[in-house]
């Protein structure tokens, strides 16, 4: 099947979905970054339980300061289903309608989910490194394909994530006794590069700040976008 625009994604079977995955992930591209980056951005999705709308937002931070920088939030309808391994055919229209209304387009994306690090090597942030050229990586809170090594206690410590013999990312301690992440590039960068760019957003919470931002970003919109509807069934609008 040829390739087609996000926009058309909804028009897509799991079966054809599963077959345009399979073509991307001949573009995928792991390799060393371009340049040196000055703004990273996080992005992430929100959505309430058993409903079809999205709230999808990205934050840009200066890098390695991590200080707001711009961001865009979008609130649209899903329109392909919820289908594990398929999920950025969900998630990337919305992400790319709040790209679109980015002031600043930052040197490398970090996403709340899998790069490689995902059966057929396509997760959320190399489908979205894919449609935009842009470097990214994944940031996940859970880990999808793929073993490790039992980590140390502290924080910064890293295990290879393998599927097989295939190195698809790494699990890194971002504190003390705390669960890991799971850092796998997705386009444009190398497994090296994302985790020490990882470390270095690391500022005391689990989550590293980009995502950690975005996550706040999203709710913050759900949330807000609850309470007006609430008011305005109250008649307070």
């Amino acid at each position: 099947m040829p390739l087609i625009s996000p926009e058309e994604y909804e028009s897509l079977s799991p079966a054809q979905a599963i077959e345009l995955q399979k073509q991307l992930r001949e573009q995928i591209q792991i390799e060393p970054l371009e340049k040196p980056i000055q703004t990273i951005a996080g992005a992430d999705i929100s959505f309430n339980k058993y409903e079809d709308t999205v709230y999808a937002g990205i934050i840009v931070l200066s890098f390695p300061g991590l200080q707001e920088v711009a961001k865009a939030t979008v609130i649209s309808k899903a329109t392909f289903p919820y289908i594990p391994g398929l999920l950025s055919f969900r998630e990337i229209p919305s992400l790319l309608k709040a790209w679109e209304l980015l002031s600043v387009k930052p040197d490398l994306m970090v996403l709340d989910g899998q790069g490689i690090a995902h059966p057929r090597r396509l997760g959320i942030a190399t489908h979205f490194g894919l449609v935009t050229g842009t470097p990214a990586l994944g940031c996940a809170k859970s880990l999808l394909i793929g073993k490790y090594e039992t980590l140390p206690e502290a924080a910064g410590s890293t295990s290879l994530l393998y599927d097989q013999s295939e190195v698809i990312g790494a699990a890194l301690r971002t504190k003390f006794k705390v669960n890991p992440v799971f850092i796998s590039p997705g386009h444009k960068i190398n497994l090296e590069q994302s985790l020490e760019i990882m470390k270095q957003c690391n500022s005391g919470y689990r989550i590293p700040e980009p995502t950690r931002k975005a996550h706040l970003l999203v709710n913050q919109i759900r949330t807000q976008n609850m309470g007006d509807k609430r008011s305005t069934q109250l008649g307070l609008f």
